[in-house]
């Protein structure tokens, strides 16, 4: 039995090195980037493509090992679920709610450290936040959120909840 599910493994393994899923790779400048439409100081920008673009953009920039599957699929998976949650290539084209949403919760999970992921920085030493960048990417977080309080009824900028 042992000697017919190793050479099956093998084979399998060599297989799904032929099926990459489509990088995620953009070109030039992204129209709907967030610092489009807010003040985003160059600290705090390259802050965010050092820590959270890779997962958070439409422009990643992959390690070497993301060749070997199924390691890619691993990778596309954190990559698709990271734009899912939040893209800040496209985050113009969020509800006035959303954004005001998903930089309070950019707050919440810096001062928690929830990101950027430990798994992530594992590799990406230079991803991990500093408490000076954790304070510029706050304040860019309350900066936006007061450009939108400034120009939206409260009201607006509650997520309402679908019954």
């Amino acid at each position: 039995m042992k000697k017919k599910i190793l050479p099956a493994l093998v084979i399998v393994l060599v297989l799904i090195q032929f099926f990459h899923p489509e990088k995620n790779t953009a070109d030039g400048v992204q129209p709907n980037d967030i610092s489009k439409v807010y003040p985003v100081s160059v600290e705090a920008q390259h802050i965010l493509t050092a820590s959270c673009y890779d997962c958070h953009s439409n422009n990643t920039v992959y390690p070497w090992y993301n060749s070997i599957q199924p390691v890619a699929w691993w990778l596309n998976n954190h990559v698709e679920e990271g734009k899912r949650e939040l893209n800040f290539n496209e985050f113009a084209t969020y509800a006035p709610a959303r954004q005001y949403k998903k930089m309070e919760e950019l707050k919440e999970q810096i001062d928690e450290d929830e990101m950027p992921l430990s798994s992530y920085t594992l590799i990406h030493r230079d991803a991990i936040l500093s408490e000076a960048d954790k304070k510029i990417l706050i304040r860019l977080s309350e900066s936006v959120r007061d450009s939108l309080e400034a120009h939206y009824p409260a009201d607006s900028l509650v997520i309402k909840k679908r019954s």
